[in-house]
């Protein structure tokens, strides 16, 4: 098994109240350079969260990229904006054209494609009109947006956003050891009490 396997943020389903202080921590963290403002009536941008809480009759949680080790969303990337940085899977937003194959890729649904912003503008570029051929028009430009695990930041957002401590970094071989130990610790119990 490979040494360094990609870690990931999951959430505890039986924890979440489905209160989004994660959505906006993650918005808060990857739009400064938006100069928004923190609070009610201050933020001039559409709030785009790279999670995506759920919220169904029998479940309330985030869904957050996985950070997949052979990820298909990057394997998918046609002009190569989406790779592998420091065990996380990140989005080049200057290279993003918008295709959607990442977001047909993803088998989590942790991908969404929305306009980008630079200090609180959409950004636009020139396309050629469509079925035209005379000239170019002004399109907002649409980006790819997903969890990259805060790379920029020492602390990950939204798990220090959450009320109920429902949000968890995930290192595949550490929770594997733990769940073998637990394993082991439970066999030991088990046969214990045959013994008896």
């Amino acid at each position: 098994m490979k040494n360094n396997l990609n870690p990931f943020v999951v959430a505890d389903l039986n924890k979440c109240i489905g209160c989004k202080a994660c959505e906006l921590a993650c918005f808060a963290v990857h739009n400064k350079n938006n100069n928004v403002g923190y609070t009610v009536g201050t933020v001039m941008t559409p709030v785009i969260p790279r999670l995506y809480l759920v919220k169904t009759p029998s479940v309330t949680m985030p869904i957050q990229c996985r950070q997949c080790e052979d990820a298909p969303c990057a394997k998918s990337c046609s002009v190569g904006a989406i790779s592998q940085k420091d065990n996380t899977i990140i989005v080049d937003e200057k290279k993003c054209i918008g295709c959607k194959n990442c977001l047909m890729a993803c088998p989590f649904g942790a991908i969404d494609l929305l306009p980008q912003y630079d200090n609180g503008e959409e950004v636009i570029q020139l396309n050629l009109k469509e079925e035209s051929y005379d000239g170019l028009e002004k399109v907002v430009k649409f980006t790819a947006y997903k969890c990259d695990l805060c790379i920029e930041n020492d602390k990950k957002a939204c798990i220090n956003a959450c009320p109920n401590n429902a949000l968890r970094v995930v290192k595949p071989l550490d929770d594997k050891k733990y769940k073998n130990k637990m394993a082991a610790q439970a066999l030991v119990n088990a046969t214990k009490n045959y013994i008896k």
